[in-house]
């Protein structure tokens, strides 16, 4: 059996894609594992997220019922919760877009699913940093051609404040660290608050430095984005206004709630916390400061826009609504961004449930091409 799909990229993003591919839809079987191809750095999906939790000490997923990689959205990991603890506690959480499983949980629930679904019958180690588009399909550095592509590189790197990258002080908040007497923690999203948290409850003072005051919302992105008529409104926008918007939806923002608030006020009370808009004189400065943002940061992406002269606007690929390539993708074969890269289609790409969007747009794709 030849490979008919190709996934560029080892994480999370590319496991829910692999997932839905062998899933299939309700009356069309999956994809069996040797009609799947999946290149990466490592074979654990979550081994570029899991060290990154750790570091920040995530103890809860911010993501909602639908924040699991199962390839449908029911049942999620709250049924299964309730399931196992005999309680209806995390379905009532679950119908009140509260229920957050716990880091543990979800990466349990990755284990279990890599193990069943086949994910490594079909991984390949290798990075991948050039696609070549020719009649009928891609090359991938010298292997394929595969009909259908889609890529996931994940995150390009971690963003560091000019001035900090050579500081002997400073430290990105996803590598690991302790923390000093006296902490500044650059940032205001939700790395930024955990951390708050964290260097507060390892008995430090702790210095905000931001320009300005974070969002207060449950999720990334605003919660209409995720339903059909926002997402409509999303598509409908033109190009500037488009980018606009997601300039907007990438500022800082943590969820509102008394977890975060009543320990910052004791904290401010105690003068172990307070906000400034420069640095000065501490002993440690933690960056939380998220991940480069474009596709001139990776290069896959990169060699991609030059070598096929694809559209742009401003640092995002521009692609049709289901997260295809314009003028890479026909009747006959496909190349989908997914994950980070995919925001232009999907604004909370990033996410658990914006993978899913194109995932399972991606297997449209793949059931409807005549040599399927």
């Amino acid at each position: 059996m030849m490979p008919r799909c190709a996934i560029v990229g080892s994480g999370l993003s590319g496991f829910v894609t692999y997932a839905t591919l062998r899933h299939g839809t309700p009356g069309r079987r999956g994809l069996e594992p040797a009609e799947i191809v999946v290149f990466g750095d490592e074979a654990d999906p979550a081994g570029a997220w899991r060290p990154r939790a750790e570091a920040i000490r995530q103890r809860r997923m911010r993501s909602e019922s639908d924040g699991h990689c199962y390839p449908t959205s029911f049942p999620g990991l709250a049924v299964r919760e309730a399931a196992r603890r005999a309680s209806l506690t995390p379905l009532l959480r679950s119908v009140a877009d509260r229920y957050r499983p716990t880091v543990t949980e979800f990466l349990g629930h990755v284990h279990l699913l890599r193990a069943s679904c086949g994910w490594d019958e079909s991984f390949v180690p290798a990075r991948i940093e050039r696609v070549r588009a020719i009649g009928g399909g891609f090359e991938l550095d010298g292997y394929g051609p595969f009909p259908h592509v889609l890529l996931a590189p994940g995150h390009p790197g971690l963003a560091l404040p000019p001035g900090l990258d050579d500081d002997p002080r400073g430290v990105h908040a996803y590598e690991p660290h302790e923390y000093a007497r006296r902490v500044a923690v650059v940032g205001a999203g939700m790395a930024a608050a955990t951390e708050w948290l964290n260097a507060l409850a390892a008995g430090s003072e702790v210095v905000s430095v931001r320009r300005r005051e974070p969002a207060r919302r449950p999720l990334n992105v605003a919660r209409p984005l995720f339903t059909k008529r926002g997402l409509a409104s999303f598509h409908a926008t033109a190009p500037a206004g488009r980018g606009e918007l997601l300039k907007s939806f990438g500022a800082p923002s943590y969820p509102p709630g008394r977890a975060w608030d009543v320990p910052l006020a004791r904290a401010a009370c105690e003068k172990r916390f307070h906000v400034a808009a420069e640095l000065d004189s501490v002993e440690q400065v933690i960056c939380a400061t998220g991940f480069k943002r474009g596709f001139e940061h990776d290069p896959l992406l990169r060699n991609l826009v030059r070598e096929h002269d694809l559209e742009t606007h401003e640092r995002w690929i521009v692609l049709d609504r289901d997260s295809t390539v314009p003028g890479l993708t026909n009747a006959t074969r496909t190349l989908s961004l997914a994950g980070v890269p995919g925001q232009w289609a999907y604004p909370a790409a990033d996410t658990l449930v914006g993978m899913k969007y194109a995932a399972r747009r991606f297997l449209d794709r793949v059931e409807r091409c005549p040599t399927r």
